[in-house]
């Protein structure tokens, strides 16, 4: 599950018993060598449609972590590719990590929470990875709400997510049994860590995102296996 070069148990450990922030601050160095940190693959599968070299004007990165989606947007892009994360550890550790990545637009790196994202109508293209089980549902509306408002007329917002699986699949109750404790986690003790699974799954995520006045695609079957299951949503202002 995790690389020889990744976190320890104990250093995990010490994570989860912090906030987020301070966790990600933590956890930045290790990040890559992590089962958290999107594959390549699913970045690349969920973008390829987003257009040629160059067809983009200014993306924005929600919750970019060390900037593995940065590297796949910075070819795209003409003019800046923006990372934002609540954790300036996850900023720093970007900052190294995209330098040499091919293309010419500028990056730039902003220290935010992502339910008050700082932007009006500033760009063409909006992603977001890994990042929506760090959101509690009552605050997903906060975090569309201002994709939506960030968002230039005619801009896109592209991410992963899943359909709702079935009760009958095993990996459906190991996912409400690990949401449970981390409930009973955060009951008792602060500051809480928030971290859910079935999260801003596709029919939520849709009415969210509709509500907004975003029209929403739902992409199956563009996924590389073993990641067949997850399907890419791109949702574009109107």
């Amino acid at each position: 599950m995790f690389h020889r070069d990744g976190p320890t148990l104990r250093e995990l450990a010490r994570q989860a018993l912090t906030s987020v922030e301070q966790g990600y601050d933590l956890l930045a160095p290790k990040f890559e060598h992590t089962p958290f940190r999107t594959p390549d693959p699913v970045l690349k599968a969920a973008l390829a449609r987003v257009g040629p070299p160059g067809s983009v004007g200014a993306a924005l990165d929600v919750c970019c972590g060390t900037g593995a989606a940065m590297r796949v947007l910075r070819p795209l892009c003409r003019e800046r590719v923006v990372g934002f994360d609540l954790s300036q550890g996850m900023l720093d550790e970007a900052r190294q990590r995209v330098a040499e990545a091919p293309g010419t637009a500028a990056f730039d790196f902003v220290r935010g929470d992502a339910r008050e994202l700082p932007f009006d109508a500033a760009f063409d293209l909006i992603t977001s990875f890994g990042a929506f089980g760090h959101i509690v549902e009552e605050d997903e509306p906060r975090l569309v709400r201002g994709i939506a408002r960030a968002l230039k007329p005619g801009g896109r917002f592209v991410f992963v997510t899943g359909q709702p699986p079935s009760a009958l699949n095993p990996g459906y109750w190991v996912a409400k049994g690990f949401n449970a404790a981390m409930r009973v986690r955060n009951a008792l003790w602060k500051p809480p860590f928030v971290m859910y699974y079935l999260t801003f799954l596709v029919p939520r995520a849709r009415a969210l995102l509709e509500a907004e006045g975003l029209d929403v695609e739902v992409r199956e079957g563009d996924m590389p296996e073993p990641f067949g299951r997850l399907v890419t949503v791109i949702a574009t202002k109107r």
